[in-house]
């Protein structure tokens, strides 16, 4: 059996995601246990933070890597000022 592509992969994560989401709101709506809840919830920013990390692996790898060995210097910059407003933006 082949491996899947970091894309099937990535869209098999967020689909165990959105799961988790649905899995939350039921807790919510059956009243449960405030700290289950939060639990739940940390586990749903680790999954997403684990689904972020491997996008951006890919962005990097593939997005990144394309525009500096292209040589062209407004692709390049284009690039990394994506990345430097990304994570500015993180910060907030």
């Amino acid at each position: 059996m082949a491996e899947k592509s970091a894309q099937a992969r990535i869209v098999d994560r967020l689909r165990r995601v959105e799961g988790q989401v649905r899995g939350v709101t039921q807790m919510v709506e059956d009243d449960r246990y405030c700290i289950d809840i939060l639990h739940q919830l940390q586990a749903v920013k680790s999954a997403l933070a684990r689904a972020e990390d491997e996008i951006l692996k890919k962005h990097a790898s593939h997005c990144v890597a394309e525009a500096i060995a292209s040589g062209d210097t407004h692709k390049q910059h284009t690039k990394v000022e994506e990345l430097v407003n990304l994570f500015a933006k993180a910060k907030r």
